[in-house]
């Protein structure tokens, strides 16, 4: 299984052996071994839940519990990059 990870703002300075361009997203097309939800993904990365503050599948807010799947989009935004979607938008998790 395959997804692709999008990593955002101080968030990409984490994930090493890739290189840094400017201020897109980092993106990274990450086989799934062992991944299951957006926790396993930060895991992967040693990025704390405490560094995060919006995270995104597909285009929907979610948790941390959120599961992934193939071919999912998965955006993770750090805590200085925090926006007001907590307010509007229900976390959505599996």
């Amino acid at each position: 299984m395959t997804i692709l990870v999008k990593f955002f703002g101080d968030l990409r300075k984490k994930v090493k052996n890739h290189e840094i361009t400017g201020a897109l997203p980092l993106k990274i097309q990450l086989e799934s071994d062992g991944i299951e939800t957006i926790a396993d993904i930060l895991k992967k990365y040693a990025i704390t839940p405490e560094e995060t503050y919006h995270l995104f599948v597909n285009g929907v807010y979610s948790g941390l519990d959120k599961k992934i799947h193939d071919g999912d989009r998965v955006g993770i935004f750090p805590k200085n990059m925090a926006l007001l979607y907590k307010w509007y938008f229900t976390r959505k998790n599996e």
